[in-house]
């Protein structure tokens, strides 16, 4: 098992399969103003720096966008989106037993995500995540979003951790850039949304497999 004493996690792409839910509620929110539908492939593309990202790259596929209709897109998506969340929306198999892995080795174990935070914590509650995290941090009010390293930091300060000590694994280049900005080591799933180049020689560990027994080994 790896050295380090505290392990962080992404959400979307790396732990669960939302794509399905978050292109549902796109295209809700889309559909009245005579726009879309998108495919899921084209969603999933725009996933990863947070709904209001989400919604920007939603609107410019479609047609364009201003700040009122940003604004007015976004409301209708969180609507959608918060009724429910979890409808389409699976944890990757293995997850849940590598994380009960860790909790019997002693390890400490958050959640930082670019992700709302209620959603965060309803997704979590809903699919029998939360249990096994010591916090689940995600998007705020005031707080910069990934790869801005603040939220994870604060995930870190919360888990009493240190950054020499913690390990954050994600699936995007969003992850990697946060990690890097934050002095922490990145693992890098790569069945989830990875949508960039990135540099896995300088990647800690590369994994495509949850079920894998050596996990986090080394």
């Amino acid at each position: 098992m790896t050295g380090k004493t505290t392990l962080i996690f992404d959400l979307d792409g790396t732990l669960i399969h939302s794509a399905p839910d978050l292109h549902a509620a796109l295209n809700a929110a889309l559909a009245p103003l005579g726009r879309g539908p998108l495919d899921l492939a084209t969603v999933t593309s725009f996933v990863g720096n947070g709904v209001e990202k989400l919604i920007e790259r939603g609107l410019s596929a479609t047609g364009g966008l201003d700040a009122d209709l940003h604004r007015r897109t976004l409301a209708a998506f969180l609507t959608a989106y918060e009724a429910d969340g979890v409808a389409l929306t699976t944890v990757y198999d293995g997850v849940l037993p590598q994380l009960q892995r860790l909790r019997d080795r002693g390890k400490a174990l958050g959640i930082c995500t670019n992700k709302p935070e209620g959603p965060a914590r309803h997704i979590c509650d809903r699919l029998g995540l939360s249990p096994h995290f010591d916090v689940i941090i995600g998007a705020r009010e005031g707080q910069q979003k990934k790869p801005d390293p603040a939220a994870l930091m604060h995930t870190i300060q919360t888990l009493g951790a240190a950054p020499d000590d913690t390990l954050y694994v994600g699936d995007s280049t969003v992850d990697f850039r946060t990690a890097q900005a934050a002095g922490v080591d990145f693992w890098l799933y790569t069945g989830g949304y990875l949508n960039g180049d990135l540099p896995q020689d300088r990647c800690a560990g590369v994994f495509a497999d949850w079920t894998r027994p050596d996990l986090f080994t080394g």
